[in-house]
């Protein structure tokens, strides 16, 4: 019977296989970021254990950091500097690199892996964060893991996994040129829910995925936590090889065409099977946007809302939105760009495509925080910084921003948000402020219009 894709990695890094059909796994590469990897430093330090392997350590300051323009504060994270002032001290202390706010290479760490070459196909990779899945989409096997966890890893380079299910979801039909992987990925979760996946592996395959870009397949593979996949893959092509080669962190020119000659073999086998098995047809998805406080709580742009039902009353609450009303046209305060899902460079222009001799309305706060230095400077290279500017858009420093109140920075309260971030659970973006996630363009089509909009009225 032949191998699936997750089972060729979880293969070729099994260091033991137990009775109850977990494994242990031997772990190529660790990230770290300042809010949860300080934590684990801090103990690893305290009860005196060595790191296995420090040149496989990478550690960013993302989380809590000040984004503002210039980085007035180091964070505007009650409490916050501790975090920071801990992973500089950590790093420092125990040999470890570190890309902190005055590295070139600074950035969100699920932006700046793939960016850095860190994180590259066939490797097993986890960090102390939930949206590690995201490098699934350059074919690495990536989890998130907590501060315990983290701790083994560093001393071990090793994990003990359970056994996973596995689902494909194979996307088929013509895409449309204003359909993203973000509506996609929205529109999946919505339909399934949000408990899809739990206990699963999921791969995304078929035509569709085959002509995404790499930065899309980024987006898709970030939200399978939010489907409560252990984790999300994509194998690798000549397009993920091409991404790939020649970044600081990847193998080196002598080394690649053997690199890329094992990469070529991560595939599922035509003859594997899978728990789960389906097909969609993304031709009929249109572009698709999160009402409620969970994203399965999601309808096409021109839906309207679930009609009445005793389970969502709490929510409705919440949103201060009511069943069967339609979302176009709903007003909104403010408009977010940014985070691990969609703050790269591709992200970026599409959105600046739209702002381009457009405003924001009256009324609304517009932020673009880039995902990392190297995005930062791409974009201004590229004159994008003018036209957000222009537009009415604040523009910020690499960080997480307003992705979660953590950071210290948010929207007014009660606020009605567009963000392109990847959850909108109460409070996730301040208090009582009512997130919306959906797509870059959409979020910048809206601003535009001051309400929620259908970015197809500009790009069809």
């Amino acid at each position: 019977m032949g191998q699936t894709l997750y089972q060729k990695l979880r293969a070729a890094h099994n260091v033991r296989s137990f009775d109850d059909g977990s494994s242990l796994i031997y772990i190529d590469r660790i990230m770290l970021h300042e809010r949860t990897g300080s934590i684990a430093l801090s103990n690893m330090i305290d009860e005196d254990r060595r790191i296995m392997a420090p040149d496989m350590v990478f550690s960013t300051i993302d989380h809590i950091v000040d984004t503002q323009p210039g980085r007035p504060n180091s964070t505007r994270m009650p409490g916050g500097q501790v975090f920071i002032d801990e992973m500089r001290r950590t790093t420092r202390d125990l040999g470890l690199r570190l890309f902190d706010t005055t590295d070139a290479r600074q950035g969100i760490v699920h932006v700046i892996a793939p960016e850095q070459g860190i994180a590259l196909p066939g490797i097993t990779m986890v960090c102390p964060d939930s949206h590690t899945c995201t490098l699934g989409g350059l074919g690495a096997l990536a989890w998130g893991i907590g501060s315990t966890d983290c701790e083994h890893a560093l001393a071990t380079r090793t994990l003990r996994i359970t056994a996973h299910k596995q689902m494909r979801i194979t996307l088929e039909g013509d895409r449309p040129k204003w359909l993203t992987a973000k509506d996609i990925i929205i529109h999946l979760i919505g339909r399934f829910g949000a408990g899809f996946g739990a206990g699963h592996v999921i791969e995304f395959a078929g035509p569709a995925i085959k002509s995404m870009e790499v930065e899309e397949r980024l987006t898709l593979c970030n939200m399978g936590v939010e489907f409560a996949a252990f984790t999300a893959l994509i194998a690798p092509d000549a397009k993920t090889f091409e991404y790939v080669r020649g970044r600081p962190f990847a193998p080196k020119p002598e080394y690649t065409a053997d690199a890329e000659a094992q990469w070529a073999a991560l595939v599922s086998d035509v003859d594997a099977t899978f728990d789960t098995d389906i097909k969609v047809d993304i031709s009929r998805i249109a572009p698709t946007i999160t009402w409620g406080t969970s994203p399965e709580h999601a309808v096409a742009i021109d839906g309207d809302l679930p009609q009445a039902d005793p389970s969502l009353d709490e929510v409705y609450r919440y949103v201060d939105l009511y069943p069967g009303k339609p979302m176009l046209g709903q007003p909104i305060a403010g408009a977010f760009i940014g985070s691990c899902t969609n703050s790269r460079l591709s992200d970026l222009r599409r959105a600046a495509d739209l702002l381009r001799r457009q405003h924001v309305a009256k009324g609304v706060r517009a932020i673009c925080a880039p995902g990392s230095m190297a995005v930062k400077r791409a974009a201004e290279a590229e004159g994008l910084d003018k036209v957000f500017r222009a537009a009415g858009f604040e523009w910020h420093e690499a960080g997480c921003a307003f992705c979660f109140y953590a950071g210290g920075e948010t929207f007014a309260p009660g606020a009605r948000v567009l963000s392109s971030t990847n959850r909108n659970f109460e409070g996730r973006q301040g208090p009582g402020v009512r997130t919306h996630i959906a797509s870059p363009e959409t979020v910048a089509w809206s601003a535009i219009n001051g309400c929620i909009s259908d970015v197809r009225e500009a790009l069809s």
